[in-house]
């Protein structure tokens, strides 16, 4: 798992004279869950805009699968496999569970009929969905409202997905179905970048971990290493993850 899908370089944004992401240097692994925590206000949301690109860079470069795509559309990163599911689910209410991946494979993915529906079925059953698929969409709860949102983007047949927040606004009760359903997307091939405040939810998937604060790499490597830096927990205002819960039982424990 060393070779980069997609790989930005000196990347930046600046809404007027407020820079968001400055210089920023980021690999993503092809077949990796790529965490990416960070306060409020560290560019999160805004890297993965650029990346999905419904907004563009004010400097810097986005390679995609050995290809240039800084000034891509969204449109066109998403046929060549980048999909992406957003904090706020945002389905075609009036349409079925089914109907949405139906558009969302062959519009966005860019898929034929036939493969549509074979993708359709796919990511219905990969998210547990499948027991909805005639309802619908406007009629779902929160939590299978985000389930269909992680389902529409893979109905597209991505190669990468960028998630924000998925788990956000979620009971914990609520948190597995979505854990689940972004580790059954891994499982499928799909890499993920995966923005999450639910830190917990993130360490349960992650393959690796990047802090973002002030629009620039803090820390970066295994969620382990991640949580336990002192720079990453002070950021976080003394609010300290359990490294007892995440951390792998390697025996040493009562040593």
């Amino acid at each position: 798992m060393t070779d980069a899908l997609l790989r930005t370089r000196g990347l930046g944004r600046s809404f007027g004279r407020l820079e968001v992401l400055s210089g920023l240097d980021l690999t993503v692994r092809a077949g990796e869950v790529l965490g990416v925590i960070g306060p409020n206000g560290a560019g999160k949301s805004t890297l993965l805009s650029l990346l999905g690109g419904s907004i563009p860079p004010s400097a810097g470069t986005i390679d995609y699968d050995g290809e240039d795509v800084t000034r891509r559309s969204a449109q066109w990163r998403a046929r060549r496999g980048i999909a992406t599911s957003y904090q706020i689910p945002r389905p075609f209410l009036g349409m079925t569970v089914l109907e949405n991946l139906l558009v969302s494979a062959r519009y966005a993915g860019g898929l034929s009929r036939q493969d549509a529906e074979g993708a359709v079925w796919y990511a219905l059953e990969r998210t547990q969905l499948t027991p909805q698929a005639d309802r619908v969409a406007g009629s779902l709860r929160l939590l299978d409202r985000k389930r269909l949102e992680v389902a529409r983007a893979l109905a597209g047949r991505p190669k990468l997905l960028l998630l924000d927040e998925v788990a956000g606004g979620l009971t914990e009760h609520e948190l597995p179905p979505v854990i689940d359903a972004v580790r059954a997307v891994h499982e499928a091939g799909v890499t993920v970048v995966w923005i999450e405040h639910v830190v917990h939810a993130l360490t349960a998937v992650a393959t690796r971990m990047i802090c973002l604060t002030y629009g620039k790499v803090l820390a970066e490597g295994s969620p382990q290493e991640v949580l336990a830096s002192p720079e990453v927990r002070q950021i976080y205002l003394g609010i300290e993850p359990d490294l007892d819960e995440i951390a792998p039982d390697d025996g040493t424990a009562d040593a």
